[in-house]
């Protein structure tokens, strides 16, 4: 039946060919010299080349009033360009069952016969999983399997394509007989498809419409009044990059798109969503024409943007305010060309959902969560698949996990029927969201699948099936639903934890990029409400975009191949350059418009510090004259060089070395090791044991090498070998430093810099690694002189408490978790904080505080990780609870160097707030007016009034959300904000 749909077939003659070239525009093809006759058979490589064919073909009159299709079989990705234009993705891959097979492409609707065709054809190199194993290495000198295989056009039958898709949707529908369809008509449709298969013979065409017959009373038969309705839409998860670079990224959206919108086309009752404003924002860049045909298909409201951010972002990993500014440049996107928000958050790949999730949706305008990742879960699986989300400050949002489980739904009979049995809620809701298409590499909805669906609006056996918005499908969920049940704090993926440990160079500089462009942001408030200079918007902008890119749920987490992370360093190093010259600007700009600087102060070498955190410091830093002084600083402002009323002694014990200011007493043996450490305003001992210990895991995940770290690994511990060399480097009043050398597994070296400064209430760890291991895990180990059934975790915009046992099976596979800047193991009396200035994962067991450091993975990256690294951790015992101890500004000290400028400004604070759980987290010229933006986060669980002071005139302040849409009027009592606060709110004023 399938052959018979393409009986008339013409195998294209005239075929020129360019290449291998890179990865060049339309234009640079239609400039190549080196066009060649092609021929069938031809190897296509090496791996990520490109080959540009040009075709032509007269049709044959035989073809005439029949729709005529190209099939095209290079066995890798490829694109089809008529006039210059992009009009469809083709893809072959033989012998492949889980990869999008779309060889076809429509070029005519209608024949006349006769008409002289002419195309191009654009062939990737690469698979749609980028290298052909697709989750397996692949060596460079390996033979190239694309292969010039067939280019020839098609007459489709009408007929026979429909009379192949109405049996072959009730052929499968009868393979479900004995799971769950009724009986009766399981019968009828297994006596009817046999009599069918008797009447029809592919070889004579008049039995097809008497076969047919037999066929349509059958989808005569209805549902019941009461029956599951299935909203379905057209989606293909694109990953912005994974087993692939950026480039390719950009082609596999001019391949998706160009698809998508031909289909869009052919079948009206059809619509598609996407999402990631990125990749909207490349295409309207690179390929306008086709940009402006998704615009108006927008326009038409079949195509649907959804998502509300930048790119699909992981949302362990990126702090607070990087996940705000996903959905500021994703909402701001999708307003200013389309005219509107989206209302939905469209996640639904990545590895874990923050619990701070809900408030920042809510404050993006959003109401509406989707995702289906939790069903990867391995030890507990999600109670609904409908249920209202509540965050850590009580914000709800509702969110769906689309029952089938997957975001790459098939549209087949049997997986339509799973998503209605494997739906959770049908004790309270009738509704439930299925989407479909080839997705991950791209791809989309095929025309099958589309056939498909479309005979299921309304037959027996099956849900109802209607094509629908995200909006219409949510906006029916809510109407529909009764006794909504509530699912409150992080959704956590029982899965994929290594991903807060792979690729730790990427990580140490997404967060060295997000601090650097803190500081930028309110440095360049500063110059520009003090000196009077244009804040650098445009140039920030283009900053903080490169860091949301490279937030993207496969290169962040560390799943990515390396060509992946060469973008990424390249990126980051643009940041950071970047950033610097527009951070040293600013504070040159600044400090020329106070006195001091013209009276000469910069030049007689006098120095200010910049504190740019929510909290007063005095600490001991280094000048940028390599000075070692104590430095004084307000919130958000400057200070100056202060004198110490403490001191660091140094002396030699029987185990090493003893260090000791006012506030601690550490103990180091000649190993490396914390012997001892004493919180003197409590005569506490921090540990229960050595600390500091150095951890060797072997590493060999069962799946998804990258990804996942498994539960075994935990009994594999070994401690690494003792220190091979020890001394003092640094021996002052200020500060003393040992150094430590060891030798790490089987062929790596650490070094590491213990560190004990005047009046520091933490003891700091510099490290740097030449690892060069192969599947292990690099920990560091603190068993801590505390008991507690919970340990607390900074997370964005707050924190959250996991187990510090394995009771049940939710508490076992929290084995590994994610952190940002701390987490604490506290009893009642005291605590230990363990700060992290760029590693993500961490883990307590018992009373043992683990800090992930390295791992070692092979795949997809067989250099993931292998290198020189640098990193830093701090010990910081207190007493008390870490709330009162002040943790979180710790934390914010050990992460946000103090910054230093030439000449005297006097002491002077930019932004303060009296109360110490309310933090200050971002100071920036508003979007869209001359107002000052600043976003503060209650960080303790209370609640209260707090006030905020700033270092230039108020005229009026008002409360906005994220997007800066403004709200009620702020208070504003002798210069100072009064900004009510509950727990764990995140608050944003505009301040003129």
């Amino acid at each position: 039946m399938r052959d018979a749909i393409y009986s008339h077939r013409l195998k294209v003659e005239a075929i020129e060919v360019a290449g291998p070239v890179d990865r060049i525009s339309y234009q640079q093809a239609q400039l190549l010299k080196n066009f060649r006759p092609a021929k069938v058979g031809d190897q296509l490589g090496p791996f990520w080349a490109t080959y540009w064919y040009r075709c032509s073909v007269k049709v044959p009159k035989a073809f005439a009033g029949k729709p005529v299709e190209l099939y095209w079989a290079s066995h890798s990705e490829a694109t089809l360009w008529i006039d210059g234009q992009t009009v469809a993705g083709l893809n072959y891959e033989p012998n492949s069952h889980d990869r999008a097979i779309r060889p076809d492409a429509l070029l005519l609707s209608s024949a006349k016969g006769g008409e002289q065709l002419r195309f191009q054809v654009e062939v990737a190199c690469n698979s749609v999983f980028g290298d052909p194993g697709k989750r397996g290495p692949y060596s460079p000198e390996a033979v190239s399997p694309y292969i010039f295989e067939a280019c020839e056009i098609r007459a489709r039958d009408p007929f026979a394509w429909r009379l192949y898709f109405d049996f072959a949707v009730l052929v499968d529908l009868e393979a479900e007989s004995d799971r769950g369809l009724d009986p009766t008509f399981a019968g009828e449709l297994l006596f009817e498809l046999n009599r069918f298969a008797n009447i029809y013979d592919p070889a004579d065409r008049n039995t097809w419409h008497a076969a047919h017959d037999v066929l349509k009373p059958l989808y005569e038969r209805r549902n019941a009044s009461q029956v599951h309705e299935l909203s379905a839409i057209g989606h293909a998860h694109i990953d912005t990059a994974w087993l692939w670079p950026l480039a390719e990224t950009w082609r596999k959206c001019d391949r998706t798109f160009s698809s998508q919108l031909a289909l869009l086309d052919e079948y009206p009752a059809f619509k598609f969503a996407c999402s990631q404003a990125y990749q909207y924002d490349i295409v309207r860049e690179r390929n306008p024409k086709l940009y402006q045909r998704m615009k108006a298909a927008v326009k038409k409201g079949r195509w649907v943007p959804v998502g509300g951010t930048w790119i699909e972002p992981d949302c362990n990993i990126p702090s607070g305010e990087a996940l705000v500014r996903q959905f500021l440049y994703g909402q701001r996107f999708f307003e200013q060309e389309f005219g509107r928000r989206c209302r939905e958050f469209w996640n639904p790949d990545v590895f874990g959902y923050n619990g701070q999730l809900p408030q920042i949706m809510r404050g993006a305008g959003i109401r509406r969560f989707l995702t289906q990742k939790l069903s990867w879960n391995r030890f507990t699986k999600p109670m609904h698949h409908t249920f209202s989300w509540q965050g850590i400050d009580g914000s709800e949002v509702t969110a769906h996990f689309p029952p089938s489980d997957t975001y790459n739904s098939d549209a087949s009979v049997k997986q339509v029927r799973f998503n209605v049995a494997n739906y959770k809620d049908h004790d309270r809701s009738r509704h439930s969201y299925y989407l479909f298409g080839f997705g991950d590499g791209g791809g989309g909805p095929s025309r099958q699948m589309l056939e498909y669906l479309g005979r299921m609006s309304d037959t027996q056996g099956l849900p109802r099936v209607t094509m629908r918005s995200s909006d219409d499908f949510f906006s029916r969920l809510e109407k529909d639903i009764s006794h909504l049940p509530v699912v409150v704090g992080e959704l956590y993926l029982e899965v994929h934890r290594g991903t807060f440990t792979t690729q730790a160079a990427i990580k140490r500089s997404n967060r060295k990029s997000e601090a650097l462009l803190h500081d930028v942001e309110f440095l360049q408030t500063l110059r520009w409400k003090l000196a009077g200079v244009e804040y650098a918007h445009a140039k920030i902008d283009a900053l903080w975009k490169l860091v949301l890119l490279n937030q993207f749920h496969d290169i962040l987490p560390g799943s990515s191949i390396k060509l992946v992370y060469d973008d990424a360093n390249a990126q980051y190093e643009q940041v950071e350059r970047s950033g610097l010259e527009l951070r040293g600007q600013a504070i040159l700009d600044v400090f020329k418009s106070v006195n001091a600087y013209a009276r000469g102060a910069a030049k007689r070498g006098e120095l200010t510090p910049i504190n740019t955190t929510s909290f007063a410091r005095r600490e001991v830093c280094s000048t940028p004259d390599a000075r070692l002084v104590l430095a004084d600083a307000p919130s958000y402002g400057f200070g100056c060089i202060g004198e110490s009323t403490d001191k660091v002694e140094l002396a030699k014990s029987s185990a090493g070395w003893v260090a000791e200011n006012g506030q601690l007493r550490v103990e180091l043996s000649k190993s490396g090791r914390i012997v001892s450490l004493i919180e003197k305003s409590t005569g506490r001992e921090a540990f229960a044991g050595e600390a500091n210990v150095f951890q060797m895991f072997d590493d060999n995940p069962t799946a998804w090498d990258a990804w996942d770290v498994d539960p075994q690994h935990l009994e594999s511990c070994r401690d690494c070998g003792p220190a091979t060399s020890a001394k003092v480097v640094t021996r002052s009043p200020l500060r003393c430093e040992i150094q430590f050398q060891h030798k790490i597994g089987r062929a790596s070296t650490l070094q590491q810099t213990v560190r004990l400064d005047a009046h520091a209430r933490r003891v700091e760890v510099h490290c740097r690694a030449d690892w060069h291991e192969s599947h292990k895990f690099l920990k560091v180990a603190f068993p801590v002189n505390v008991r507690s059934m919970n340990a607390t975790y900074e997370m964005q915009f707050g924190n959250v408490e996991r187990p510090t046992h394995f009771n049940t099976a939710a508490d076992l596979a929290k084995f590994e978790v994610p952190l940002h800047r701390w987490f604490d193991l506290g009893e009642h009396g005291f605590g230990v904080s363990i700060l992290s200035e760029s590693k993500y994962g961490g883990s307590t067991l018992g009373n043992v505080m683990r800090l992930s450091l390295l791992r070692a993975p092979s795949h997809p990256d067989p250099t993931a990780d292998i290198g020189k690294h640098a990193f830093s951790y701090a010990v910081f015992p207190h007493a008390g609870g870490w709330r009162e101890a002040g943790t979180v500004a710790e934390a914010a000290a050990f992460n946000m160097p103090l910054l230093w400028a030439p000449g005297q400004a006097g002491v002077r604070s930019m932004a303060s707030i009296d109360t110490p759980a309310v933090v200050i987290d971002t100071v920036k010229k508003a979007e869209d007016s001359q107002e000052t933006i600043i976003r503060l986060y209650e960080s303790h669980g209370s609640r209260g009034t707090a006030r905020l002071r700033v270092g230039f005139p108020i005229k009026s302040a008002r409360f906005c959300n994220l997007l800066e849409d403004k709200s009620a009027v702020a208070r504003v009592d002798d210069g100072k904000i009064e900004v009510p606060f509950g727990p764990y709110q995140i608050i944003t004023i505009c301040v003129r």
